[in-house]
């Protein structure tokens, strides 16, 4: 079953919510010590994945191209105004001390666990070898983030697990036909540099979590498409040059 990787990363990040909000009362310093913990971890993932890249002119050239596609569709607002959707129908939970928003948890969520080599290269993997082993791995990790992730940012965390899984599971099932079409000195290089693209964007979701300054990181999801491109081309006719 091509999809069963991207299945069990899905319920993992489920499990890890509910285990999250079993766990949401306790005290707000605590909360707030670890939502800053949070976001030096995501931005030290950031800052490795960035790294990774072979040619970080591309990286530059994908998020300036990205960004202004992403403002002008205005992705982030559209995110939010999803999130806000599923607000409405099951509303914020509450405490004592403060209100979780379903919102940001849900689009926090989706750009953490979505973004990132180890969702491609499992996918992949699954679709063309069988092999989830990768997959199975990122469930680890991401029901373990998912549930600390909700102490802070609350349930609306557990609704990232539906992007998770069709992104996943999209890229599994077409995975055959992608092994088939593209090569692999090609493939790997349009890892490396979606890799490199997605670490400043998880560096980027890392600033927000610190509340240092607010980045629309939505709106730089283009990036990972227009780095793709720009490999793709490069590949083809300047290869040789």
């Amino acid at each position: 079953m091509f999809i069963i990787g991207a299945l069990v990363n899905g319920l993992a990040i489920v499990v890890g919510t509910l285990m999250g909000k079993l766990a949401h009362r306790i005290p707000e310093k605590v909360s707030v010590t670890v939502m800053q913990v949070m976001g030096l971890s995501v931005i030290t993932l950031g800052l490795q994945m960035g790294f990774k890249s072979h040619q970080f002119l591309i990286v530059i050239l994908s998020l300036a191209i990205g960004a202004v596609i992403g403002e002008f569709i205005d992705l982030d607002e559209k995110l939010n105004l999803l999130g806000n959707m599923i607000e409405r129908k099951f509303q914020s939970q509450q405490n004592d001390k403060q209100t979780f928003s379903i919102s940001q948890g849900f689009v926090t969520g989706t750009l953490i666990f979505v973004i990132g080599a180890m969702a491609i290269v499992g996918a992949l993997d699954s679709g063309i070898r069988g092999d989830h082993s990768v997959l199975f791995t990122k469930a680890v990790m991401d029901g373990f983030i998912s549930l600390l992730l909700t102490t802070t940012l609350g349930i609306g965390v557990i609704f990232s697990a539906v992007p998770v899984f069709l992104y996943e599971g999209i890229i599994a099932l077409f995975a055959t036909q992608i092994n088939a079409v593209v090569p692999q000195d090609l493939m790997n290089s349009i890892i490396a540099e979606v890799t490199g693209v997605g670490g400043v964007l998880i560096l980027a979701i890392g600033i927000n979590l610190l509340e240092i300054i607010k980045i629309k990181v939505a709106n730089l999801l283009p990036s990972i498409l227009i780095a793709v491109v720009i490999v793709v081309v490069q590949h083809t006719y300047f290869l040789y040059i």
